[in-house]
C-alpha cells in the first residue's frame, strides 16, 4: 500500500467504519428477516459511536484522496455533532417504530447511508466529492421520508421533498459546472487561487449564485424552505427528528466550507446572498410559525429561523462568525433533541397526537415533563441565562464587529417576534384546562428530555471549554 494511500484511508476511517457496517447490517438484515429489525438498530447505534471514537481519539489533520478529502479541527466538531444527532434519534425511533409498525431494517441502514454522506459533506475539499456526499445524504433521505409505506402523509412527504431535492441537486450541479468552466478547477484551493488572480466574471457569480441556492435548500433557509413545513408534519415524527437534527449540521458545515474556502476571495459577493437569506430565514421563521396548530410544522419554521440567526454568524466572515455558528449549531442540536424527545412523548391510548392544544393543563397531569418543555421553550426564545440565548449572542456579536448593524437589529427583532410562539406554548401547558395526559414516556426519551433539558439551563457552567472547542474549530479558516 502506498503512503498516500494508506494516509487517505486512515484520515477516512470512521467514514469507512459507517460505510462498512452499513453493508454489513443490510446483509444481517435481508438474511435474518424482521427477526433482526432491533439487533440491526443496535448494532447501527454501534457503529455510529463507533465512529465517533475513532474520529476523536486516531484521526488527524490533512488532506485525503488528491485533496478531495479533508480533515481538519472544524469538520471533526460538525461531524460529531452530526454523529450525536444520528444516534439520538436512531434511539428514540425504537419505540415509536414498534408502536406504528414501520420498525424494519431498512430503516437504521438508510440512516447510516445518510449519515455517511453527511460526514463526506462536512469532509468535502472538492465541488465532485461535495455533490457525492449530498447525493448520498438526499437519496437516503428521500427514502427514509416515505418509510411509513402504509401512511398516505408519509408518502406525500417523501415525495414533496424528492421532488424539491431533484430540483435543488439540478440547481447545486448547474453552478458547479459555472464555477469549474470560469476557473478550470473543482478543488476548494484550486478554485480560491484562480479567483484571487483576476477580476471575477459575472458567469462565476451566477455560478456562486446556484451552489448557494442548492445548499440553502438543505438548510432550508427561505426562499428555498417550501418543502420543510409539509415534509416535517408528513414524515413519520422519529425521522423529523432526525431532519432537524444531522442533516442542518452537515449542510450548515459544508456552507461555511465552501464560502470559507472556494469563495473566500470574492467574500462581498457571497456576504450579499448570505444576508439576504438569513434576513428572510429569521423574519419568515419568526411570523410563519404563529399561526400553527400542529407542533411539528411550527418546529418546521422554528428550524428556519434558527438556520437564519446561524447565518448571521456565517455573514460576519470573520473567525468570531465562524465560532458563533459552531457553538449556534450545537446548542440547536441540543434543544431540537429535546422538544422532539418531548413530541414523541405526547402519545395516548389511541396513538400520538401533534396538536398544540393537546397540551392544554400538561402542568396538572405531568408536572415534570411540562417544566423541561418550558425550559427548552424559553431556550429557543432566547431567554436569558439559558443556551439558547447565548447561542444568539454570539452570532449577534460576531455581526456587530463586522460593523453589520442592521443585520443584527434586524436578528433581534425577530427574535422577540418568535418568542410570541414559543410563549403561546408554556401558556397552554401551565394556564388551559386539562384535556387528558399521556401515557408514561419511554426511558430513552425520558433520558433525552432530561439531559438536553439540564444542558440547556446549565449552559453557562460549561459554556467556557464548547466556546474552546468552538474556538479552535473555527481556526481551521484562519
Amino acid at each position: 500500500m502506498t503512503p498516500d494511500l494508506s494516509l487517505s484511508l486512515s484520515l477516512a476511517a470512521p467514514e469507512l467504519i459507517i460505510a462498512l457496517g452499513a453493508m454489513a447490517l443490510l446483509m444481517v438484515g435481508v438474511f435474518s428477516g424482521e427477526r433482526a429489525n432491533t439487533t440491526v438498530t443496535g448494532l447501527a447505534v454501534a457503529v455510529l459511536i463507533a465512529a465517533g471514537a475513532w474520529m476523536l481519539l486516531f484521526t488527524g489533520d490533512g488532506t485525503a484522496f488528491g485533496g478531495a478529502f479533508v480533515s481538519d479541527a472544524f469538520g471533526r466538531f460538525m461531524k460529531i455533532l452530526t454523529l450525536i444527532g444520528s444516534v439520538v434519534t436512531l434511539i428514540m425511533s425504537v419505540g415509536f417504530a414498534k408502536a406504528e409498525k414501520f420498525d424494519k431494517f431498512e430503516y437504521p441502514v438508510l440512516i447510516l447511508l445518510a449519515t455517511l454522506g453527511m460526514l463526506l459533506m462536512v469532509a468535502a475539499n472538492d465541488m465532485i466529492s461535495l455533490y457525492l456526499g449530498l447525493e448520498l445524504q438526499s437519496l437516503s433521505l428521500y427514502v427514509v421520508a416515505a418509510i411509513n409505506r402504509d401512511s398516505a402523509r408519509s408518502t406525500e412527504a417523501g415525495l414533496k421533498y424528492f421532488v424539491l431535492g431533484a430540483l435543488s441537486s439540478g440547481m447545486l450541479l448547474y453552478g458547479i459546472s459555472l464555477v469549474y468552466g470560469y476557473t478550470g478547477n473543482t478543488s476548494f484551493e484550486a478554485i480560491a487561487a484562480a479567483l484571487g488572480q483576476g477580476e471575477r466574471q459575472l458567469g462565476l457569480v451566477f455560478g456562486l449564485v446556484f451552489v448557494l441556492a442548492g445548499l440553502a435548500f438543505k438548510i432550508s433557509a427561505v426562499p428555498f424552505h417550501m418543502w420543510t413545513p409539509d415534509v416535517y408534519e408528513g414524515a413519520p415524527t422519529p425521522v423529523t427528528a432526525f431532519f432537524a437534527a444531522a442533516p442542518k449540521m452537515a449542510a450548515m458545515a459544508l456552507l461555511v466550507r465552501v464560502t470559507m474556502g472556494a469563495f473566500e476571495p470574492i467574500a462581498p459577493d457571497w456576504q450579499q446572498i448570505v444576508v439576504f437569506i438569513a434576513i428572510a430565514s429569521m423574519i419568515l421563521g419568526s411570523v410563519a410559525a404563529i399561526g400553527q396548530k400542529n407542533i411539528k410544522r411550527l418546529m418546521a419554521y422554528s428550524s428556519i429561523g434558527h438556520m437564519g440567526f446561524a447565518l448571521v454568524g456565517l455573514a460576519a466572515n470573520t473567525e468570531a462568525g465562524v465560532r458563533g455558528v459552531a457553538i449556534y449549531m450545537l446548542i440547536y442540536l441540543v434543544m431540537t433533541l429535546g422538544t422532539f424527545a418531548f413530541i414523541l412523548a405526547m402519545r395516548r391510548k389511541d396513538g400520538n397526537v401533534e396538536q398544540i392544544g393537546d397540551l392544554a393543563g400538561l402542568s396538572t397531569t405531568n408536572p415534570g415533563m411540562a417544566t423541561i418543555m418550558t425550559i427548552l421553550m424559553f431556550s429557543l426564545a432566547g431567554i436569558p441565562p439559558l443556551a439558547g440565548f447565548w447561542a444568539k449572542w454570539y452570532v449577534f456579536l460576531a455581526a456587530i464587529d463586522a460593523e453589520l448593524y442592521a443585520l443584527a437589529v434586524i436578528g433581534v427583532l425577530a427574535s422577540v417576534v418568535g418568542a410570541y410562539y414559543y410563549l403561546r406554548i408554556i401558556k397552554i401547558m401551565w394556564f388551559d384546562e386539562p384535556v387528558g395526559g399521556f401515557l408514561p414516556m419511554a426511558g430513552e426519551l425520558r433520558l433525552v428530555l432530561g439531559v438536553s433539558g439540564a444542558f440547556v439551563l446549565f449552559y453557562v457552567l460549561i459554556g467556557a471549554p464548547i466556546g474552546s472547542m468552538a474556538e479552535a474549530a473555527a481556526k481551521s479558516f484562519f
